[in-house]
Order: structure tokens, then sequence, then C-alpha cells
């Protein structure tokens, strides 16, 4: 392992890329603790410290859970890359109902117009939740906590609205930089970002329990020993595949002949990765932030949030059918088995035991197989920290780091990173963190 931790930083170019996402990440680390103008932090600090003990601080936490702290803080990045997610779902979606944005993604040029179409919608959601994030500023305000030192609340709205929709497309670029000169998904390290900083906090606040009694030292070993069960699960399913097999008859291409070979297609056992719980807490955090902030105005929205308490029963039944609904779509999207079974009669391709005609129908019913299970047990991880502060009376901060949506995001995007940093180090012909039999499997394969 030392061996390969000092191959990779001799190596120019991914020393590079790993410094560039070092950077990036403390730059919006940074940006979560500063808040937006006309904010007063030390009295906003009082108010949550005061809040902590009440109902509330669930769905606050849940909510900076997604922001890194930000929320809380009222910084400039209040909102993260949450708008840019549910902008993504949003026009994914449209792609299935409207046929030009379907051409749309079939060439380069179309697929940049998509990406432009997802950043407007970006900022509109952005001044949406921004707004509805200044009215909730006013409400704490009102309740006798002067968080806001502007005297004029319209230009306090506009200035917040502002700055929140230009720190939220600020993280989206350079989301997008991590992606283009660093290592991993930009978007999905700096949700992990987030998180990692959050662990600290969490731990102090478990040590505080344990010593005031409220949280069992036992519960805290239980806990403990499900959380390394469970990361060993997710690496399992997220690592897990089928290989589908796939013969290919000798061929002649200009003039030259090439033998017959066989290979496999690996179906994972969770296509989807991280995607369909980013995507269902996006979609479920879109309409409970704005419930929670004009609750106290609206008695119905004040209904909506309380019926969707992230510990209650509707909001898990949501949750865990968006988890499934969105793990066969991206599934659908990502691999079309339309499309797979297409280039393989193309190239001269056959599956043992399956006729041509026939297989489109046997690709689908594979992958459904497949998903329904990953799906399920994705839903399952993401609502352990809901299990754990019911049953071991944990904090909410403390809980949502012990499994659940972090735990997979987690996994997920340090497996993503060491991929990436692997393909780099072969490149280089140096020897990376996984085994090489199992790099060559899938170089095979491909």
């Amino acid at each position: 392992m030392s061996n390969t931790i000092s191959d990779m930083f001799r190596m120019e170019d991914l020393r590079k890329k790993i410094f560039f996402t070092v950077v990036v990440l403390a730059i919006t680390r940074i940006g979560t603790v500063i808040p937006v103008p006309g904010i007063d932090p030390k009295m906003l600090e009082q108010y949550f410290l005061l809040q902590s003990n009440s109902s509330n601080i669930g769905l606050t936490e849940y909510l900076n859970f997604f922001s890194g702290g930000a929320f809380s803080n009222f910084s400039l990045f209040t909102l993260g890359v949450m708008p840019y997610i549910t902008s993504q779902i949003i026009v994914q979606l449209l792609m299935l109902i409207i046929p030009t944005m379907k051409k749309w993604s079939e060439d380069p040029e179309g697929r940049k117009k998509i990406q432009k179409v997802t950043r407007y919608g970006t900022i509109a959601v952005c001044l949406l939740q921004s707004f509805v994030v200044s009215v909730y500023a006013r409400s704490i305000q009102n309740s006798g906590f002067p968080i806001i030192t502007m005297t004029n609340f319209t230009a306090f709205t506009l200035l917040s609205m502002i700055t929140v929709t230009a720190g939220s497309m600020a993280l989206v670029w350079l989301g997008e930089k991590i992606t283009q000169k660093g290592i991993g998904n930009g978007i999905s390290l700096l949700i992990f970002a987030g998180i990692v900083a959050r662990i600290p906090s969490a731990l102090a606040t478990m040590v505080q329990g344990i010593q005031a009694g409220t949280i069992s030292i036992w519960a805290v070993v239980v806990v403990v020993v499900m959380f390394i069960m469970v990361v060993a699960l997710v690496v399992c399913e997220q690592e897990g595949e089928r290989k589908i097999p796939v013969n290919y008859a000798k061929r002649v291409v200009g003039r030259k002949m090439y033998g017959a070979q066989s290979s496999y297609i690996p179906f994972k056992i969770n296509p989807s990765g991280v995607i369909p719980v980013i995507f269902a807490s996006a979609i479920l955090t879109f309409p409970l932030q704005i419930a929670s902030a004009l609750g106290p105005n609206v008695r119905w929205l004040q209904n909506l949030a309380n019926w969707l308490n992230p510990q209650g029963a509707p909001y898990i039944i949501i949750y865990t059918i968006l988890i499934i609904a969105f793990a066969f779509f991206y599934t659908q999207v990502s691999l079309n088995p339309v499309e797979m079974a297409k280039q393989i009669r193309e190239n001269g391709g056959s599956v043992p035991g399956v006729r041509s005609e026939k297989l489109e129908e046997y690709l689908t019913k594979v992958l459904n197989r497949i998903v329904l299970p990953g799906s399920l047990f994705l839903a399952f991880i993401a609502l352990i920290p809901t299990f754990v502060q019911l049953i071991f009376k944990f904090p909410s901060s403390v809980a949502m780091l012990f499994g659940g949506t972090s735990l997979i995001i987690l996994v997920g995007c340090d497996l993503d990173m060491m991929k990436q940093i692997e393909s780099v180090m072969k490149m280089h012909h140096h020897e990376g963190f996984l085994k090489t039999k199992k790099i060559k499997s899938r170089n095979k394969s491909l």
C-alpha cells in the first residue's frame, strides 16, 4: 500500500489532478462558512443552539446534510448542488416526453443544448429556493432573533437570492472543473466533502451524549459493528456484477480476417451507483425545504412539512419508492438494452442460448432481475439512520453519518476515485489499489 501511494504521487499528471481536486474542495468548504450579506452569524448561531433540542432540528440537520452544513450558516453555498441535481431530474424526465429533447441526446451538439437547458433550470430552481430561504430568515427574525442586519427586507431578499444563486452556480462550475481536470465525479465529490466535513462535529456530539448519559455506550458499540458490516455489504453490492457471455463469429474487415472470440457484458448489481439515492433525496428536499420555510405563514404547508418528517412513515415510504423508481429509470437510460442488442448484432455477436430476435427481451429481463434487489438494498441502507435514531435514540446529526445516504455516497465516491486513480496508474505501468486479476478481467471484457 505504501509503495502504491508513493508511486501515485511520483506521477506528475496524477499528482496535479489530486492537488487540483483538493484545492477546489477546500475552496468550497470555505464558502460554506461565509454568510450571505445582511446576516448576523452570532445571532444565527444562538438561534440554532436554542433550537437544538426541538423537533425541527432533525429537518435542519437533513437540509444541512446535503449542503455540508451550509444551510444553518445561511452561507454563500446554502443550497449546495441540490438545485442542479433537481434540474437534471426534470430535464431527464422531459426527455422521455419531448421527442426533440430525446433527439438532442443522440449527438454532441444536442447534448450541449441539454446541458444549457439544465443550467437555466438550475438558476430557476435556485431563485425559488433562495427566496424561500429569505422568507425563512424573516420568520426567525420575527420570532425574536434579529439575525437580519438590513432594515429593508425587500433589499435583503433580492441580495440574498442573487448571492445564493450565484453561489450554487459557482459550485456547479467547480464540480464540472473537478470532473474535467481532477479525480472523480465533481458533483458527487462536493456532496462527499460536505459529509466528511461533518464527521468531526458528529463524533463530538456522540461523545457529549455518552458523557451526559443520553447515549448508551453499548448502543454505540452495536451501531459501530453494524456500520462496519454495512460498509462491507455496500462495497460488495457496488462491485458485484452479472456477466453475460457474448460469442463473436469470424468476420472480414478490409483484407484482414478476424477469428472468433468470446467476451462478456458486465452487468453490475447496482448499475446506477449512488444516483438513485441522490435523486430521491433531491426530489424530497425541494418540497420539504419550501414547506418548512413557508410553513409558519401558511398552515397547509406547515402540515405538509410535518407530514414529510424524515422520521415519519410517509417519508420513509415515498423515499423507498423513489429510490427504486430512479434505479430502474437511470439504468434504462445508461444501459439501453435495445442499443446494446443492436451493437452486438452489428458486430456479429450472439449470446449462447438466446435467439437474435429475442436478445433485447433477454437483456431487459436480466437487467430488471438485477436492478430490483439492488434498488431494494439501496433503499434499506438509505433508511438505516432513521432506524438508528428511533431505536437507539441517537441525535440526527450522528445517525445520518452512521449509514444510509451518507454511507452509500462515501463508499460510491471512494470506489469511483480509486478506479480513476487505478486507470491512470495502469497507463504508467504501476500497480494500483485493486487486485491485478480483477483489473485484467475487466479490461478483457471491454
